[in-house]
């Protein structure tokens, strides 16, 4: 943090916030006839941009919200949390992080923890909510617990709360889309075990994608999603004839270019590849990744104003939000070998 300069930056804050600079100072200056959310809008601009508060504006906690995610290692979790957490400290609330690493707390050990905590909400990030195999009561009871709570990736329609997705299935058909109009006409799926919800959402829009593809066909591997899983999956699906793999995430489309590497292959001279998430080192990669964009700030800040709303006594529709994604082409796909 460094402390706000004489001057006050005033344009590069009313920037950020998207305010007029007399409306930054006016909040700076503890004035009133500012609109709480556009004083929010400003003390969170203070806090990105790195400035200290002033003392008259810092306030207690409004109360500490907890966040459930599976892991660090995968970028798309890490990418979730910092923008859950800046929309959380903009409204004046601490988020807490619970993280499941292997060896770790479980996600009921976590709940226990934050619960003891005093927690105000919490928010799940792909958490067992997503695992069709995964007893769901332990929501119900975090319900009677009288701890709002709101959940990000895998629709569960046996638990009773506000869900936040991207559209898995749309994403899928985008990806074999995109394969099929390069001239590939045999294209893998490269996805998660069959007991999670987005694997499943993913692997159904793959096969609906194919059905209306004339003349294209496919297959479905189910693996880890990891690089190690991207890897195996690809092999089998190479043996299978594929020129295109689409898979389930940017760390397993990673898995299956070094796989495709390994057998002599080019990527995309070869065989072409599809990630789906989109960290933002994938410009970076070699070669840079083709990807399905998650929606995550939009995702994100969904979550958060969800679950500020249930905090607030106000409580919001028991249904999937649903956000659209986004394919990004980069240059791990190009024309089928045929055609090339």
């Amino acid at each position: 943090m460094t402390t706000l300069p004489t001057a006050a930056r005033l344009a590069d804050l009313a920037l950020q916030a998207n305010v007029s600079e007399a409306t930054v100072s006016r909040v700076l200056n503890g004035k009133s006839g500012v609109a709480a959310a556009t004083r929010q809008k400003v003390l969170a601009a203070l806090d990105v941009l790195g400035y200290e508060r002033p003392v008259r504006l810092r306030q207690r906690s409004a109360g500490l919200v907890g966040l459930v995610i599976p892991e660090l290692t995968n970028p798309i979790f890490p990418a979730f949390a910092q923008v859950i957490e800046q929309a959380l400290s903009g409204y004046g609330y601490t988020p807490v992080l619970g993280t499941q690493m292997p060896g770790g707390a479980t996600e009921d050990e976590l709940v226990d923890q934050l619960v003891e905590r005093g927690v105000t909400g919490i928010i799940f990030l792909s958490g067992l909510h997503a695992d069709l195999s995964a007893d769901p009561e332990r929501y119900a009871r975090l319900t009677g617990r009288g701890v709002p709570y709101v959940l990000i990736n895998g629709y569960n329609d046996r638990v009773q709360a506000p869900f936040v997705s991207p559209d898995d299935r749309a994403a899928a058909g985008m990806a074999v889309r995109h394969l099929a109009d390069l001239g590939h006409r045999r294209i893998g799926l490269a996805v998660g075990p069959a007991r999670f919800v987005p694997s499943l959402r993913k692997a159904e829009g793959f096969t609906a994608a194919l059905a209306s593809s004339d003349g294209v066909t496919g297959c479905v591997q189910h693996t880890l999603f990891t690089v190690e899983g991207g890897h195996a999956a690809a092999g089998a699906l190479l043996d299978e004839g594929c020129t295109g793999i689409v898979c389930g995430s940017d760390l397993m489309a990673l898995g299956a270019v070094r796989a495709a590497r390994q057998r002599g292959l080019s990527v995309p001279g070869s065989v072409s590849v599809v990630g789906y998430d989109d960290s933002q080192l994938n410009a970076f990669t070699d070669p840079p990744l083709t990807t399905v964009r998650q929606p995550v700030r939009a995702m994100a800040n969904a979550a958060v104003h969800a679950l500020l709303e249930e905090i607030g006594g106000n409580p919001v529709q028991r249904t999937e939000f649903v956000f659209q994604p986004e394919l990004v082409v980069r240059n791990s796909t190009g024309a089928a070998p045929e055609t090339a």
